[in-house]
């Protein structure tokens, strides 16, 4: 299987954010082959036959992206995270979890949309033990990583309670994939209306989507749009996932149509 430009460079992106066990971590995924066929699947499953989204290796690296901006703004801004607060790992135990949950996450669409969260919490279970095992070396710790590793992949599509920060980040890393490019194969290749067809041209509305540090709170999440439709992405994906997730009261929310982002910087 050979590698998009795209996904190559998003890798570059991530790994130059990275040192240290985290990095490691990463380079151990990204040479994964089994998990990128069960990811390009995926992506086939979800745009040739349902005529969904992206939801193959771009959107999740591009989710990862936003899960190490989010979980970097909220450690500056003195968050404390399950894993340290209930003296289970560390800091960086707590990235590495937020980093595999979002890394499997949707798993799951290569069988289906629906409940594909679940789908994704059992296509994954082998390969976040694997994983696992290569970064430690307690069998004890490994099994409750996977659990808080398994919180976040259920719980990503906001159907699901969750209770951890760690979970949260995962919820809200997914919600920011929903710029134009995520949307614009599933347009081109679309015949004849169908349900459905609103979230596409709702993305197709989305120019950007910025995770930065916020003024009043640790982070901000800046929607840029071209025209009103994008109001309903915010509306049906980001906003529910947002409101769903434990990190919420260290979130802003700024969604501006038209060329005015600079006033909110």
């Amino acid at each position: 299987m050979k590698k998009s430009p795209k996904q190559t460079g998003l890798e570059r992106k991530i790994k130059g954010m990275l040192q240290g066990k985290p990095r490691q971590l990463i380079d151990f995924l990204f040479k994964n082959k089994e998990v990128e066929a069960i990811q390009n699947y995926a992506n086939a499953v979800s745009i040739k036959r349902l005529g969904y989204n992206d939801h193959g290796p771009v959107h999740i690296r591009v989710a990862m992206l936003n899960a190490i901006r989010l979980f970097k703004l909220l450690i500056e801004g003195g968050i404390t995270f399950n894993l340290v607060a209930e003296e289970i790992g560390s800091e960086e135990d707590s990235f590495i979890a937020v980093l595999i949950a979002t890394f499997f996450h949707d798993l799951g669409m290569s069988v289906g949309r629906e409940n594909h969260e679940l789908m994704s919490v059992i296509l994954a279970q082998d390969f976040i033990i694997e994983t696992l095992e290569h970064l430690y070396s307690h069998s004890w710790f490994c099994q409750q990583m996977r659990s808080i590793i398994t919180e976040g992949i259920i719980g990503h599509m906001g159907e699901q309670k969750i209770h951890s920060m760690e979970a949260g980040i995962v919820l809200v890393a997914d919600g920011c994939d929903m710029t134009a490019g995520r949307a614009r194969i599933p347009t081109i290749l679309k015949k004849v209306p169908k349900m459905g067809d609103i979230h596409r041209y709702s993305a197709s509305s989305i120019a950007g989507v910025r995770i930065v540090k916020g003024k009043k709170k640790p982070v901000r999440i800046i929607v840029t749009m071209h025209n009103p439709a994008g109001f309903f992405q915010l509306e049906e994906v980001l906003l529910p996932k947002i409101n769903a997730s434990p990190i919420k009261p260290q979130v802003e929310l700024i969604a501006v149509c038209g060329e005015d982002e600079l006033d909110y910087l």
